[in-house]
């Protein structure tokens, strides 16, 4: 008996450890510029780990001070966080499939078109996007863009973020012309594109109002919220192993004890 509650100890210790990638998976997101400006994905993440990491140690101390109903507790709330940590990473994987940015010509970096992203992450950003803006403009990623590239060569075959290609510059297809990675000349006549005439040469401006600005910034937040399920993934399968070896574990030892009894109580008669 003693052999198995180290047992069940130890595997529930191990589901107490991967919670600690799901934790980090929030930490990374919320320090990324454009999610701390969105500020949807990571404070979730971040929520189901720290859940984790307290239902693990539950788990922990109730098979270590041989506690049943602690340890039942901890079965039963494991399988919810599972669940939701599952849910979790489905929902992260339909709300960035689907969207990519747009080739162009002589351009290694990519165009973004609002229409081409989830119709959910769509609306969370429009919704936002007074502040987000706002958010994005005090982050200095378009200032850095001229401390890097000075021709035009060189910005046209960079491979600037998408974030940087939406809201930095003015699309492609309105014709302007490079001086700076954030000033542009206008053409005599422009595109149809609203983007065309949203763009601005104030730095405080730039294309921060346009479609293409809330296309990167859900292109952006495609790509790192893939990263973080990855990580999500990985950790739920692990966790799922750990939950079955320890639901065997937990069983074995009430058999054990059940079977303990029985052995006292046929000696006792």
């Amino acid at each position: 008996m003693a052999l198995n509650s180290r047992l069940v100890a130890g595997i529930h210790f191990a589901a107490t450890l991967f919670s600690v990638p799901v934790i980090s998976a929030g930490i990374w997101l919320a320090m990324q510029a454009d999610n701390a400006c969105v500020k949807l994905l990571q404070w979730p993440v971040i929520a189901v780990g720290v859940v984790l990491l307290l239902v693990g140690l539950a788990g922990f101390v109730g098979a270590l001070w041989r506690l049943p109903y602690l340890v039942l507790f901890y079965l039963t709330a494991m399988l919810v966080m599972i669940l939701v940590l599952a849910g979790l990473v489905v929902f992260i994987f339909v709300v960035t499939a689907g969207g990519s940015g747009r080739p162009e010509p002589n351009r290694v970096y990519r165009e973004y078109r609002l229409e081409d992203y989830s119709g959910w992450l769509r609306r969370r950003v429009e919704d936002r996007w007074a502040r987000i803006r706002s958010c994005l403009g005090s982050t200095g990623i378009c200032a850095e863009m001229n401390q890097t590239y000075h021709l035009a060569q060189e910005f046209f075959y960079a491979d600037i973020s998408p974030l940087q290609s939406g809201c930095c510059k003015p699309p492609t297809e309105c014709g302007y012309t490079f001086v700076t990675p954030t000033y542009w000349i206008s053409p005599i006549s422009v595109a149809a594109n609203g983007d065309c005439v949203r763009w601005s040469n104030e730095e405080t401006e730039l294309c921060y109002a346009c479609d293409s600005c809330k296309a990167g910034l859900i292109a952006n937040l495609d790509k790192e919220w893939r990263r973080a399920d990855l990580i999500l993934v990985v950790a739920l399968a692990v966790l799922v192993l750990v939950y079955v070896i320890g639901c065997y574990a937990f069983r074995a030892s009430k058999t054990d004890e059940i079977f303990r009894r029985y052995k006292q109580g046929y000696h006792g008669s």
